[in-house]
């Protein structure tokens, strides 16, 4: 008994002891640094970031600053809220900031950090239908909901074995090997030639995506690695980010219509003046459909497909407006606070199209009021292929339909509620009555 009590006492001072030892040390003073919130033993503020981070980041920086720092356990993290420190970090120090995060996650899922942030599209063929696309649709869900969730053993090492116990773990062994069977799939299929007879549509020679990653492969000379295990996680990019990002931006438009009949009929108005009778927009349709990007703009302004941009990381120590940055320091980049910034928008909680016909405000990352795709060298290289699609499809929908809300159903009535993950998606699925417009 005697044994117990000495192993317990030694037990509890060695943790005391580390306790008071953290604390100090990271909450010692150093010069110049962003403000910060008061933090907690361990957790750092990762007790505050609640069920909506964006959202409770938008309401710590309306307290402490455009600029301010964080501790993820015992990791720095910097919060951006603002167009002008986010210029700082993607266009004046692009380059200083231009790493990654590690995250033990990230690398189980996309094969150690083969990928990039996202890839051009083309398959050859869809891999969405019957029961199999079925399925491949809820694992890409599982995919984004584990990405986009926070892993507390990436900020305080020590406790991953809750992992273990809470089901994440499991959970990522699951979703990486039936993820890494169908990736498989896909390659095997393209390199013995099964699909060559119904590839019909992409470049003249008839080859897609696929073909050119492994064209890539064979041709290479050693100057670089490019295996198959790129060429999967190139091709998981495509699906999980260029997939999941695209449909997530529709779904939040065409919500902001049926809330705003007006701005649908304007919408209507314009697709169907410029369509003029046809069967169907094409892209060559879309360069005078002023109105239709100024709705686009709009809702990525709202309803970035990513709140909190992919984080990077500074590779050294560098001043930001006068702070002081280790290297090290993750930066969290909170572009839904930059969205609804009152310093950048007039009346930023509004749905106003408007605000975008009279000025040249693009999502192309040279405007830092509005990145929802991110800017500088770690931009998504997908985003003006992306916004063709969409906008090909959401002209389509207006000009074909005519659309309304469920009987019983008022616009200021439709939830907007978000259900998080990598992406924000709307929790509640939309519903809408499509009418066919004869012409």
């Amino acid at each position: 008994m005697l044994q117990f009590y000495v192993i317990y006492a030694v037990l509890l001072f060695s943790s005391a002891c580390f306790l008071i030892k953290w604390f100090f040390f990271s909450s010692t003073s150093h010069n110049n640094l962003p403000p910060s919130p008061s933090k907690l033993p361990i957790l750092g503020n990762i007790h505050q970031l609640g069920l909506y981070p964006y959202r409770s980041l938008q309401s710590l920086a309306q307290r402490y600053g455009a600029l301010m720092l964080l501790h993820f356990g015992r990791v720095p993290v910097l919060i951006i809220s603002s167009a002008d420190v986010a210029r700082e970090i993607t266009k004046t120090y692009d380059l200083i900031f231009s790493n990654r995060p590690k995250s033990m996650i990230a690398e189980k899922l996309l094969y150690d950090g083969k990928d990039v942030s996202l890839a051009p599209y083309a398959f050859g063929r869809k891999y969405s239908e019957g029961e199999g696309g079925r399925k491949f649709k809820e694992l890409l869900g599982e995919f984004s909901q584990l990405l986009g969730g926070l892993n507390i053993a990436d900020f305080i090492p020590w406790l991953r074995w809750v992992n273990y116990f809470n089901g994440v773990d499991a959970k990522v062994k699951k979703v990486a090997k039936e993820l890494d069977e169908f990736l498989d799939k896909v390659v095997e299929e393209h390199l013995h030639g099964q699909e060559r007879e119904i590839k019909n549509h992409g470049s003249e020679d008839g080859k897609d995506f696929v073909d050119v990653l492994l064209e890539v492969q064979k041709d290479n000379k050693d100057d670089f690695s490019f295996g198959k295990v790129t060429i999967k996680a190139l091709i998981l990019d495509v699906f999980a980010a260029g997939t999941d990002t695209t449909y997530t931006v529709m779904e939040w438009a065409m919500a902001e219509l049926l809330r705003h009949p007006r701005v649908m009929k304007e919408l209507q108005n314009e697709v169907r003046l410029i369509g003029n009778g046809k069967e169907k927009i094409k892209e060559e349709d879309l360069d005078n459909m002023y109105y239709l990007k100024a709705v686009l703009k709009e809702t990525l302004r709202l309803h970035p497909p990513v709140p909190l941009l992919v984080p990077r990381e500074s590779t050294q120590d560098v001043k930001i407006k006068g702070y002081n940055i280790s290297a090290g320091t993750m930066v969290i980049t909170n572009a839904w606070a930059i969205g609804r910034d009152p310093a950048s928008w007039d009346k930023p909680d509004d749905f106003s199209p408007e605000r975008f016909l009279n000025n040249s405000i693009d999502f192309k990352g040279h405007d830092f009021q509005l990145i929802p795709f991110g800017a500088g060298r770690r931009g998504c290289p997908g985003t003006l292929f992306a916004m063709v699609i969409i906008e090909i499809v959401l002209a389509n929908l207006v000009h074909k339909f005519d659309w309304s809300l469920p009987v019983g159903t008022k616009p200021e009535d439709l939830n907007m509620t978000e259900f998080t993950g990598l992406t924000a998606h709307r929790m509640v699925p939309l519903h809408a009555v499509a009418t066919p417009t004869f012409y």
